[in-house]
């Protein structure tokens, strides 16, 4: 935990410059869903966070694998020590750029569909992710949205035969940040 925080805290800094165009969230929300014949396994994790540059695009989320809440403790359990392994494998990290994202118009109110392309680091393993993403400004608070899946065998996460059937092997994952805010300038 401590050495994430310092991650996240040095993620910060590298982007400190001006206020107007780096935009940051200790808030995100992740949630993920699985949908399944037996049981649909849901989980969220309100504490991700993200530092965009809007005038370069670039964008990082960082999220501890540890903060996914599940309705049933055992669901929480097993995901922590059998499938993410998060004692060893404890964050989960996307590196990337939003394209169009300078076009954006933080003065006025409006919604803009752009596309993230970028590596998720999971379990392990960094694989290529692209995905649209929906940018709200709205009464000058900075929003955005996204909707995309992951592959459990892309990130080497294995689920063993006696509950194949019960655990999608396709997650749906969906990203929201309601209150971006401006990076302080130094």
């Amino acid at each position: 935990m401590k050495y994430f925080t310092l991650f996240m805290v040095w993620m910060l800094a590298a982007f400190v410059g001006t206020a107007q165009s780096k935009y940051f969230t200790k808030t995100g929300k992740i949630s993920f869903y699985s949908k399944s014949p037996m049981e649909n396994i849901e989980a969220v994790n309100n504490k991700a966070v993200s530092v965009w540059d809007i005038s370069s695009g670039q964008i990082e989320f960082g999220v501890l694998l540890k903060g996914f809440e599940f309705e049933k403790a055992l669901m929480q359990e097993h995901f922590n020590e059998n499938y993410v392994e998060s004692d060893k494998y404890p964050k989960a990290v996307f590196k990337g750029v939003i394209e169009n994202s300078k076009n954006i118009a933080l003065g006025s109110d409006n919604t803009t569909t752009v596309t993230a392309t970028g590596t998720l680091s999971l379990h392990g393993v960094t694989n290529p992710v692209s995905s649209s993403v929906t940018i709200t400004v709205k009464s000058g608070q900075l929003s955005a949205t996204s909707n995309f899946s992951v592959v459990l065998a892309d990130y080497n996460i294995s689920i063993p035969s006696l509950v194949a059937e019960k655990i999608s092997k396709r997650i749906a994952i969906t990203i929201t940040v309601n209150n971006y805010q401006p990076m302080p300038v130094k």
